[in-house]
């Protein structure tokens, strides 16, 4: 998504009707450079042993792996506006919202590594992750997420609490019926569930202009008679400014929200796609609108950072990523006599 660059005086105005203050805004840019470090070094990782054969059996880090570089922005923009108790729902491509839900990142390495000090013993990868203390979960199933937050939005309902559910799906999952069946049962029962489309273009491989009838996702839920919104998913500002409007709108009983993010994955859909589908130009266009620069661009243009200080969060955030991965890589594999614990009983 590309529009102008506010002047200083309409910046200003707009973060003081979303209450963004200069800390806040810190701790995200903070935040997103730990995630970026945090992919980066898992996809440094996952190549060793893998190279000149690419084998998806082989190196420390096995199976498919899907990395959500260059979409930071969302995930940090909503999830810094959830409490603990609030349920999150990820998918297949789950590490940043994960991070950005409060996460500790050495177990959530230790699992994507397989080793028995993950999150889940080493048993569920990185598509299956599960935090019962922060009320995340995920799974490998394209369009699962929906229902699954819903079903959680309906819980929070029913025990009269003030607590908010959260669906993250890719554009080419909002294709599923499971979309569509969520927004009529959460409008109808009026959920607490925000639903937030990162829309980065691409389902796999396909375009979406090729797999969709109406130019944006949103534009489905106001069907439903669902508030719904397109937002700039690089400009965490932006996502930030909306996701507040919903949360407190969920949290007062009024029902749904669907936010969708314009937003784009620098890398491919997952470790080893050849990209075929898209060029390097393109590419190269979309990082010239990278979350990370863009916001550290900001807090300098709000007198809110320097150098200096953008320096020394993204010094914190790389030390703070290094040891997550240090611990994933020292801690040991699960036992052999463990592999059904948990499983089947």
């Amino acid at each position: 998504m590309w529009k102008p660059e506010p002047n200083l005086e309409d910046l200003r105005y707009l973060l003081d009707r979303a209450g963004l203050t200069a800390d806040l805004s810190l701790s995200a840019f903070r935040q997103m450079c730990l995630i970026r470090f945090f992919e980066d070094g898992i996809a440094e990782r996952y190549y060793v042993g893998k190279q000149p054969e690419f084998n998806l059996a082989s190196g420390p880090i096995r199976g498919e792996m899907h990395l959500a570089v260059g979409q930071e922005a969302v995930a940090v923009g909503v999830c810094s506006l959830l409490d603990d108790e609030d349920a999150v729902v990820s998918t297949h491509r789950p590490h940043h919202h994960a991070i950005a839900k409060g996460l500790a990142p050495g177990p959530l390495a230790a699992e994507i590594f397989g080793k028995a000090s993950g999150l889940c013993q080493g048993k569920g990868g990185h598509m299956h992750l599960f935090d019962k203390a922060s009320n995340f979960s995920c799974s490998g199933i394209v369009g699962a997420s929906f229902p699954q937050a819903a079903g959680a939005a309906l819980a929070f309902q029913c025990a009269g609490k003030h607590l908010i559910a959260v669906a993250f799906a890719g554009e080419g999952a909002a294709n599923h019926g499971t979309f569509s069946e969520t927004l009529n049962a959460a409008s109808l029962w009026q959920l607490p569930l925000i639903i937030v489309i990162e829309d980065n273009l691409y389902a796999d491989s396909t375009p979406k202009w090729q797999a969709m009838a109406t130019a944006q996702h949103y534009q489905r839920a106001l069907s439903y008679n669902i508030p719904a919104y397109l937002v700039d998913g690089m400009d965490f500002m932006d996502v930030y400014r909306v996701a507040k409007a919903a949360t407190e709108r969920a949290r007062r009983g009024h029902g749904p929200t669907v936010i969708e993010a314009v937003c784009y994955r620098y890398r491919g859909h997952f470790e080893g796609d050849a990209g075929e589908y898209r060029t390097q130009e393109e590419v190269d266009l979309w990082r010239l609108r990278d979350p990370i620069t863009l916001l550290g661009a900001r807090l300098k243009k709000l007198g809110w950072a320097d150098d200096g200080t953008l320096e020394r969060e993204r010094e914190a955030a790389k030390r703070e990523a290094e040891q997550a991965l240090a611990f994933a890589e020292q801690s040991p594999l699960p036992e052999a006599k463990q592999a059904l614990m948990g499983v089947f009983r």
